[in-house]
This record gives structure tokens, C-alpha cells and sequence, in this order.
């Protein structure tokens, strides 16, 4: 009797452990494979870009008065660029923004004017070589137009912050000469949000004056730039250039024989093409990282 026992009990064993085991929803081919990507695409957008998701952080932003002014000090001489982003509520904005390396010592400073500084915030990548070094933003609007300010070094929290880590694959690249007292434009087509600027010499100074039009002499930002020595301390920026007609307009404000390089590009390009019935649109990045994606309705 124990016996007939004991093998049926083996018996039972034997046979759990050939039975099928239950399913684990989250294990299910529905969820593990990549339709599980497009199940939370189509119940929410997918999470901003890697590297732009994050190019304004709200946190750290800091508040500058009208008629005020901010500095930002880095001492570490690790820190070799340093990214500078300012906007406001959708009100104007003027503010210069400095350099300051030793004392009485500007070897880059910019004036800077947005229409709106929430539909074209400022962006734009210092570079701050050897030892310590001070950023200023003076806030030369009135009282009445405060604006944010975000600005970090390229070693923070030990990751390159996403717009210096864009600019630097941009300043590879070839540009156009343009000599002393030259003009050159550059349209763009609609379907371009944004525009990546960058402006060089061989080492001589810099001095030039770019412009964003979206109609005849309809500046919606202006920044006029000067930089001690511009093979040391490239200026690089990115434009956004929201809606039709925009214009990118670089002016060498200085004489014939000093000449300078830029190379303006387009850097986030919309993509309205068949996205599978989502009745959204993309965003692909034109440098080549293929990091830049945006979704939306």
C-alpha cells in the first residue's frame, strides 16, 4: 500500500513538472518583444531625446532681474566649455553675457536680443580654456523683463551637458570663408526647427553680427559677438527657427583682413512623413549622432 502510494505521489511530480507553467503578462511575447514600444507610444509620447530632452533644466535655472547682474565661477581647470542657455515667459530679452578670465580680462563677450525668449531661447557653448573662469549675464532690459538663465560646465555631475556635447561634433566640420565687411545669408526651409551656427579664425579676433529673419528686415534674434582669439574660443550656437521664411544672416562686423569661417547648418529637422497611422510627426538629428527624436501630435 505504501508503496502504491509513494509512486503515485512520484508520479504526480513527474507530471508538474512537464505542465505548462502559467503566463506572466509581463513575459508574454506581447510585452517583451518591441510591441511593447509601440503599446506605450500609442497610449503616451515616447521620452524626449537624450540630447535635448534635458538642455533646460528648471532646477538650476537662476533668475536675472532687469538691470542686474549674475555670475557663474569655475575654478576647476577641467572645465574647457561651458553652456549657456537663457529665455524668458515670451517676453523680449536683452542681455549681454561675458567671459571674464583674470582680472580685466573679457576675451569673449556677446550682446544678445531674442523677440521672444520662449519660442527662441538663447543657446550657445563658451569655451573656457585654462584654469579658472567667470561667466556674467547683465540683464540690460528694464525691470519689467526678467529672464532665466541656465549655466553649466561641460564636466557636470561627470557627463557632458547635451548642447556642448552637440557643438562639439559641429565645430569638425568645414564652413564658408567669409571676409571682413561680408554678408552671407542662408535660408531655410519650414521644415527645419533648428540651426546650428558656428563661427571660427586662424587666431585673430573675431567680430561679426548674426541675425535671424523671417521676413523682409524682421530680426526675431540678433547677436553680435566678440572673441579675443576665435581659433582658442569658437563661437558656437544653436538657432531655434520656428514657422516659414527663416534666415540666417552672418555679418563680418570687422575689417578685410580679418576673415572667419562659419559653418550654418541645419540641426533638427522635422519629418512629417507616414509614421504608422500615430498621426504624429518626428524629429531627426542632421549631425549624424542620431540622437534627436521628438514625437507629438
Amino acid at each position: 500500500m505504501k508503496f502504491q502510494s509513494a509512486l503515485f505521489a512520484l508520479s504526480v511530480a513527474g507530471a508538474s513538472a512537464f505542465a505548462p507553467k502559467a503566463l506572466d503578462a509581463k513575459s508574454t511575447a506581447l510585452y517583451s518583444s518591441d510591441l511593447a514600444g509601440r503599446a506605450s507610444f500609442q497610449t503616451a509620447p515616447p521620452p524626449a531625446n537624450r540630447n535635448m530632452g534635458n538642455i533646460w533644466d528648471e532646477e538650476r535655472a537662476e533668475i536675472v532681474q532687469g538691470s542686474s547682474l549674475r555670475t557663474w565661477s569655475f575654478m576647476s581647470p577641467a572645465i574647457e566649455r561651458i553652456q549657456v542657455i537663457m529665455k524668458t515667459e515670451g517676453r523680449p530679452l536683452n542681455a549681454d553675457v561675458e567671459l571674464w578670465q583674470g582680472p580685466d580680462n573679457t576675451p569673449q563677450k556677446m550682446a544678445v536680443y531674442l523677440e521672444d525668449g520662449d519660442v527662441r531661447p538663447f543657446a550657445c557653448v563658451i569655451e573656457s580654456p585654462r584654469g579658472s573662469n567667470t561667466i556674467s549675464i547683465r540683464n540690460t532690459a528694464n525691470m519689467e523683463f526678467p529672464l532665466l538663465a541656465n549655466v553649466e560646465p561641460d564636466v557636470a555631475g561627470g557627463q557632458t551637458p547635451p548642447l556642448a556635447a552637440a557643438t562639439m561634433e559641429l565645430a569638425r566640420k568645414r564652413g564658408k570663408v567669409v571676409q571682413g565687411g561680408a554678408i552671407v545669408t542662408y535660408p531655410f526651409d519650414p521644415s527645419v526647427a533648428k540651426v546650428s551656427v558656428m563661427m571660427r579664425t586662424d587666431g585673430r579676433p573675431l567680430n561679426a553680427r548674426i541675425e535671424l529673419l523671417q521676413g523682409p528686415n524682421n530680426n526675431k534674434q540678433v547677436i553680435e559677438v566678440y572673441t579675443e582669439d576665435g581659433l582658442e574660443r569658437p563661437f558656437q550656437m544653436i538657432i531655434d527657427t520656428p514657422g516659414t521664411g527663416n534666415v540666417v544672416r552672418v555679418i563680418n562686423t570687422s575689417t578685410v583682413e580679418f576673415p572667419l569661417t562659419a559653418s550654418v547648418e541645419a540641426f533638427l529637422v522635422e519629418d512629417y512623413a507616414y509614421d504608422g497611422g500615430m498621426g504624429g510627426r518626428s524629429m531627426q538629428s542632421m549631425t549624424g549622432t542620431g540622437d534627436f527624436f521628438f514625437s507629438g501630435p
